[in-house]
């Protein structure tokens, strides 16, 4: 997956992660609000934008938070930031938001993914989102990378809510749903419009142009694309949730996510 475009370790070569680790961890409350590199919350350019940042919880694939995601906030370079906001304020007129599921994602939680995908084990529950490919393939097939541009705070993983629609269903980790290609009413609730499948969910089904998928989820696709697409974001043809922002990027950093003060 593009959202698993990894970093296998930070000592990878040719790829140089900034920001320090011991620095942002020693800093008090009011330095972890002082963002490096020209990364922004999310919530001060736009608060309107939905925010479930998966990998701050449990409600992920790998079943538990990643490390790095201290809060779950949306994180990202202020020009990622101002683009989505203009793509927020025409939505609006169709009474629709962005949700925003992933945002900078710190390089370690990319090298915890990379240690999941090896660690040799798979339950009924991390299936859900791989249903027809073992995890140990997922580098293989191209799900699973090296390298992530989530990590230099270009890239970002969304989708889009209907804010008149009934959206108050929540994810039950006691539960168990269906796999993430099954209907919507049987796998875990997004709450957000029906996309025909659920994120982050390994499958051919998943790729932007999938022609396995009912007219109304094609419709939602396309209206996700066009909105961003308008402000210059370019979809990852294998994830109809990804997209990125070209020439916002930059060198991958390693500082955690944390809590908003403000």
């Amino acid at each position: 997956m593009q959202k698993l475009k990894l970093i296998a370790a930070i000592a990878l070569s040719g790829f140089a992660l900034a920001g320090s680790l011991a620095g942002s961890l020693a800093a008090g409350p009011v330095a972890a609000q002082a963002l490096p590199g020209g990364f922004v919350f999310l919530r001060d350019i736009d608060p309107s934008i939905l925010q479930d940042i998966r990998y701050a919880g449990s409600n992920n694939f790998v079943g538990r938070r990643l490390a790095g995601y201290e809060a779950g906030e949306c994180v990202v370079k202020r020009q990622v930031g101002l683009a989505l906001k203009s793509v927020q304020q025409e939505l609006a007129k169709q009474n629709l938001s962005l949700k925003m599921l992933d945002c900078y994602r710190p390089a370690r939680a990319s090298h915890d993914m990379v240690m999941w995908a090896q660690n040799g084990r798979e339950t009924p529950a991390e299936r859900r989102y791989n249903p027809a490919i073992p995890k140990r393939n997922l580098f293989r097939l191209g799900y699973i990378a090296e390298r992530s541009q989530h990590s230099t705070g270009a890239a970002l993983d969304l989708t889009l809510v209907d804010l008149a629609a009934d959206n108050s269903a929540a994810f039950d980790p006691a539960r168990a749903y269906a796999d993430c290609t099954a209907a919507v009413s049987a796998r875990a609730p997004e709450g957000s419009v029906d996309m025909g499948t659920g994120y982050d969910c390994s499958d051919a089904k998943s790729h932007t142009a999938a022609r396995s998928i009912t007219p109304d989820q094609r419709r939602w696709r396309n209206t996700l694309v066009a909105a961003m697409a308008k402000q210059g974001f370019v979809n990852y043809s294998k994830e109809w949730w990804h997209f990125s922002l070209p020439g916002a990027g930059g060198p991958a950093y390693d500082f955690p996510i944390t809590r908003r003060l403000r």
